[in-house]
């Protein structure tokens, strides 16, 4: 039986790779699923992240995104109208600024709009991921005068030591939960990496039955690095903003 079993991998060597990747897989995923069950509070139920749909929600999703990445810009229509369709939904938005200075600038203005005026968030950031072409701070700064929001409010809060311990914070837990890029989203227990299109955002989304008292899925659809609608993620290594100890350059 040894080899006939030897005969075969060796005539069909392709088995023993896709073996090894699926077995490396699964690790990968267990190692996640047991990062996200540590972190869970600080993912799910951190104040100074910004919330949006259903706040009594039983179904949480947890993005991290960058206001300059265009993979999150192209995935974010799908996103608003999963939030528009399931009205079950908490979303919950890890600002993670790693596209350099002006993304940093994005982000505290954001997490400013949220602290100032938290009605007003989803509104401010759907205005940030759809705005095209340079993201500098004069036109982040039009974007909140534009919605009615009070600019002198959000640019003193924006130095806010809250603020920057947000950022710092999503820096940790995505390095903690190895993410190194955006998008990338946190749901019942699973990261999936990447950009996704709308039929697999909505694929992967569980309905309530399916979830457990910890907030955790029986079982979530496969929707890895390889699959087809999966897109590379800017990754923070790449950034520059990121210190030795894991926290992001604010200046």
């Amino acid at each position: 039986m040894e080899k006939i079993i030897h005969d075969y991998l060796m005539e069909n060597p392709e088995v023993l790779i896709r073996s090894i990747t699926e077995y490396q897989r699964r690790q990968r995923q267990a190692e996640s699923s047991a990062a996200i069950d540590r972190l869970r509070d600080d993912l799910e139920r951190s104040p100074t992240s910004p919330t949006a749909g259903n706040p009594d929600g039983d179904i949480t999703l947890v993005e991290f995104t960058d206001y300059r990445c265009p993979y999150c810009k192209r995935t974010f229509p799908h996103v608003r109208d999963l939030l528009a369709k399931d009205g079950n939904i908490r979303y919950v938005v890890k600002e993670l600024p790693v596209l350099g200075p002006d993304s940093v600038t994005a982000a505290r203005a954001a997490l400013a709009v949220w602290l100032t005026a938290p009605d007003r968030y989803m509104a401010y950031h759907t205005a940030l991921m759809t705005m095209r072409g340079t993201l500098n701070e004069d036109r982040v700064l039009d974007a909140v005068a534009k919605l009615n929001i009070d600019l002198d409010a959000v640019k003193a809060a924006m130095e806010d030591p809250r603020v920057s311990a947000e950022i710092n914070k999503t820096m940790q837990l995505a390095r903690q939960l190895r993410i190194n890029g955006t998008p990338a989203f946190v749901i019942g227990g699973q990261l999936i990496p990447g950009a996704v299109d709308r039929d697999t955002l909505e694929h992967v989304v569980p309905k309530p039955e399916a979830v457990d008292r910890q907030g955790n899925l029986a079982s979530l659809p496969s929707a890895h690095s390889d699959s087809p609608v999966l897109r590379r993620q800017p990754a923070i290594r790449d950034s520059g903003l990121i210190r030795t100890d894991g926290s992001v350059r604010l200046s």
